[in-house]
Order: C-alpha cells, then sequence, then structure tokens
C-alpha cells in the first residue's frame, strides 16, 4: 500500500515532516537487518495495550512511498493525525530520505548483516547509510543492539544521545552460529575482535585486542533466561516475561522493543501481560495441520536467519521432513550467493528422512546442499509437494521460504487446512 504516499508526496513534497509532526507523544523508527518488522508489531502491540493511540506501518512498507502512506492513510477528515505514538519500520537503504522527513525521537537498531547484496552491497555500505541517515537526525535518542560490534560503533560515530541493550549469557545452541563470520574485524584499528561468546552472526561479548573497543554493559538485559514447557522464560527490568513457542531470537527483539519504549519514557506498565498475549509469529511463522501432520512454515531471507531457522529445526530430535522454497524477485534480492554462507550441515544431522527444494532457485539450494553431501529432490510444485509430503511422510515437515514466497505459501497452506 504505497501508491497513497507517492501521490501525496506529488501534492506536498514535505507532507510526511508535517504529519509526523501532529504525533503528541513521538515517533519510534526501527531499522535493522532481522527482527524489526517483529520488533516494530510488538512496540505497537504493547502501546495500544497501555491505551494508547497508535499508528503503524503495519504492512511493512518500509520505503519513503509505504511510510509516507501510512501517515496519510491515518488522518481524519480534517487532514489531521490523532496519534500518540508512531511505530514506524524504516528500509535500512531508504533510512537517509526517510529519517530527517520522520524526525523520530527513539531509532531503534536490532543487528546488521548481508541482506540482498545485489541493492545493498556489502553490510559497511549499509553501515554508512544508517550512519548518515541517524546524523541528520541528532536529537533522536539512539537504542542500539549492544551486542552487536558494528551498531555499537556508531555510539563513537554520531553525537546521538543513546541506549544500549544487549544478553549477558550464552542462550543459543551452537548451530546459531555460522562457521562463516562476518563484520567481527574492529572498525577502528582493523584488528580481529576477540569474543568471549557468540550467540549468533557476530552477536555477542566481544574485545578487540588492539584498541581495546568493547561491547559495553547494557543500559537494558535480559536475565535469567530458560526453556520451559516449550516456552522462553526471562527476566527485563523487574518484569517476569514468558513467550509461547517461539524462537530464542525473539528474546533480542523483545528486549529492543522494551528498549525503545524505555527510552521514550513510554508507558509500560503491561509489558509482562503484553508479551504473554503477543503472537511471535506475525505472519512470517505459522503452525499448520495438513492430513494430519504438523506442518511449520518459516521466513529465511538471509544468512543469519536462515541459520536460525536452521539452528530451531536442529534442536526437533524427532524424525522430519523438509521444503526449502527461495526465490530470486525484486523483494528477495537477485543474488543468492549467500546461501552458501549457512551452515548447511545441520541439515545433514538433523533426522531429515526428505529433502525438497522449491521456487525458482530450487537447483541452487540443491548444488549447495549436494556440496554438504545431503539428497534432496526438486519440486516445482509446491502445493503438490507439501500435499505429499504430509499426506506420506513423517507428519512433521517444516517449510522454509525467503520473503516472496511466504504469503502466498501461507495462504496456500490455510487453504490446504481448511480442505
Amino acid at each position: 500500500m504505497t501508491f497513497p504516499g507517492y501521490v501525496a508526496r506529488l501534492m506536498d513534497p514535505e507532507i510526511l515532516s508535517v504529519l509526523s509532526g501532529m504525533v503528541q507523544g513521538g515517533v519510534i523508527a526501527v531499522m535493522g537487518t532481522n527482527g524489526k518488522t517483529t520488533t516494530n508489531h510488538l512496540l505497537c502491540h504493547v502501546l495500544r495495550g497501555e491505551g494508547k493511540r497508535v499508528l503503524m506501518n503495519g504492512t511493512g512498507a518500509n520505503m519513503l512511498n509505504g511510510v509516507t502512506a501510512a501517515f496519510v492513510l491515518a488522518t481524519d477528515r480534517k487532514g489531521r493525525i490523532l496519534a500518540d505514538y508512531a511505530c514506524v519500520e524504516v528500509d535500512e537503504y531508504a533510512s537517509v530520505k526517510i529519517l530527517p522527513k520522520l524526525n523520530p525521537s527513539c531509532v531503534l537498531l536490532t543487528n546488521l548483516s548481508r541482506d540482498q547484496l545485489d541493492r545493498f552491497g556489502e553490510v559497511d555500505l549499509t553501515y554508512e547509510r544508517i550512519r548518515e541517515a541517524v546524523e541528520s537526525v541528532p536529537k533522536a535518542r539512539l537504542v542500539i543492539n549492544g551486542d552487536d560490534p558494528l551498531l555499537v560503533s556508531l555510539l563513537a560515530e554520531c553525537a546521538n544521545p543513546a541506549v544500549t541493550y544487549g544478553i549477558r549469557e550464552q542462550i543459543f545452541p551452537e548451530t546459531s552460529r555460522s562457521q562463516a563470520l562476518e563484520n567481527t574485524f574492529c572498525r577502528f584499528c582493523g584488528t580481529r575482535l576477540e569474543y568471549q561468546f557468540i550467540h549468533y552472526g557476530q552477536l555477542g561479548s566481544y574485545r578487540c585486542p588492539g584498541c581495546g573497543f568493547q561491547r559495553p554493559e547494557p543500559d537494558y538485559a535480559a536475565v535469567n533466561i530458560a526453556f520451559w514447557k516449550d516456552a522462553y522464560i526471562f527476566e527485563i527490568e523487574g518484569f517476569r516475561l514468558q513467550m509461547e513457542a517461539c524462537s530464542s531470537y525473539n528474546v533480542y527483539n523483545t528486549l529492543a522493543a522494551y528498549g525503545g519504549l524505555a527510552a521514550m519514557d513510554a508507558p509500560r506498565d503491561h509489558f509482562q501481560e503484553a508479551v504473554s498475549q503477543y503472537d511471535y509469529g506475525n505472519g512470517r511463522e505459522g503452525i499448520y495441520r495438513i492430513c494430519g501432520a504438523r506442518v511449520q512454515l518459516h521466513l529465511a531471507k538471509n544468512p543469519m536467519g536462515f541459520q536460525q531457522k536452521l539452528s530451531l529445526l536442529g534442536q526437533d530430535l524427532s524424525p522430519k521432513d523438509i521444503l526449502i522454497e527461495i526465490n530470486d524477485e525484486a523483494q528477495d534480492g537477485r543474488d543468492i550467493s549467500w546461501l552458501w554462507d549457512v551452515d548447511m550441515e545441520i541439515l545433514a544431522k538433523a533426522g531429515a528422512k526428505r529433502i525438497f527444494t522449491a521456487g525458482s532457485r530450487r537447483y541452487d539450494v540443491g548444488l549447495r546442499l549436494k556440496y554438504e553431501g545431503i539428497e534432496s529432490s526438486t519440486a516445482s510444485d509446491v502445493r503438490e509437494a507439501i500435499g505429499r509430503l504430509a499426506e506420506t511422510g513423517t507428519k512433521n515437515l517444516y517449510v522454509i521460504v525467503n520473503y516472496s514466497g511466504l504469503y502466498r505459501t501461507s495462504r496456500m497452506l490455510r487453504e490446504m487446512e481448511e480442505t
């Protein structure tokens, strides 16, 4: 839903600045390679639970026209925005155009890794775009994942007031960590960082032996983290939180949302209740019952995200079938070379009975698996393959898709579940 934003900007190029200025309590801009959609939705969920009027670009349209459209469509008949807060997901590359017009009170950053190489290029280029965008709003408070050394570099390069959040203890399994580590060199002196432990990607407890750059002590931390009866239980600032049936990386998303609310001094009295009621699947994960089989749908659109999904799959010790659908449409990025940065060896140990590859790049996925000695079959018809696996397989089916296949696959699974 971007066309209203396009038209509004033709009529008034400064329309976003005008409308965002009407938000009474402030604007939160959320950016990062992974987790920004979940974090943004959780922020909105918590604030609405506190009785606040919240504007959000809920469809995920996070470029300039999409963000503008969210504000335009939220106006009343007199052209006013009657909102206490605005929670806005912002594309990292487009942030240099969006943030100056949005003028957020808070910029929340989740993590930074490779994503859509043909559009973003290497991570350093994306970092520079974010730095330029942040410098354009010097009064905005930064809320930074302190476990990400690249993002923490912003603290030295930008004059914005800032707070950090992080996880002090190792809670992620070894399978979360790819062998192809990125961003593990100090941005200031070039020395390889030393890690006390790594959560996943470049996130963890780090220190540079060359210049002393190190992970800051987080202002907001998740502590006493445990997994019990299909739920993660942990504490943030005295809140005892429980996330039902979701992945461990959502501890980060929950922590980011809390940090953003705290930095804004926004109400969060009912944060614990809001977290317990929140659907972390958020349309990007789901469980379906088809022909007596349990079918799990997961989004994986870059190496860090894909590694987390494989880690989740590897923790399931029961027999399973797997379908991996990878496409190279515009919203996916044409360059899928990132598949070679994912530790596919996990699949060889995951107890998979059958693995199918699908999508426009199914043969590339098959080749990647072949290099790990993993047998797979190709499927040109996703619906037929899922139906066959659900009916004749292990009754435990994982479907992993990248972005362009997500919503059409979720709709298809709902249809198959109803028939």
